[in-house]
């Protein structure tokens, strides 16, 4: 994938060009709160199935999406994260930028079901996901170790189903 292309956001693949101010907005406290602190070669390391992309507004770096994907044909599905940057939140840009990739994946990639998990906790970025067409599917229970406070904290399950 090149670009994906919306009014506002455009998504390109993360590169060196970006990266800095990518590790920059994750280790933000507001985007920190909910994110482990990135490795020092993310977003750039070479991870199996995991692609990573720069959200672009105005021609710069306003967040980060990324997504892998299960190849096993029984069982085939994508899981994605997305972080936006503090100063580019409560403008729809995480919304439009969640279309513009859950239609990429449907409709480019073939998935018929992509998954994602956020803290139960982090109620805007449950909102965003369910005007996009996510639905709860349960709480996993202490399956996220919080690297702020060492302390395991539950995840609310979601899925995109066609």
């Amino acid at each position: 994938m090149e670009e994906l292309r919306g009014e506002r956001v455009v998504i390109v693949p993360a590169g060196p060009e970006n990266a800095e101010r990518l590790r920059e907005l994750r280790a933000d406290p507001e985007v920190a709160r909910w994110w482990d602190p990135p490795p020092d070669e993310w977003p750039l390391a070479e991870e199996p199935g995991l692609q990573v992309f720069a959200l672009l507004v105005d021609g710069e770096p306003a967040g980060a999406l990324q997504y892998w994907e299960e190849s096993d044909p029984g069982s085939r599905y994508a899981d994605l994260d997305i972080l936006v940057g503090a100063d580019h939140q409560g403008r729809g840009l995480g919304t439009e930028a969640m279309r513009l990739i859950v239609r990429h994946l449907v409709e480019d990639r073939g998935h018929h079901r992509i998954t994602l998990s956020t803290a139960v906790g982090n109620a805007r970025a449950i909102h965003v996901y369910e005007k996009v067409g996510f639905r709860p599917v349960g709480v996993t229970r202490k399956s996220d170790l919080d690297a702020r406070t060492g302390k395991w904290r539950d995840e609310l399950l979601m899925e995109y189903v066609v």
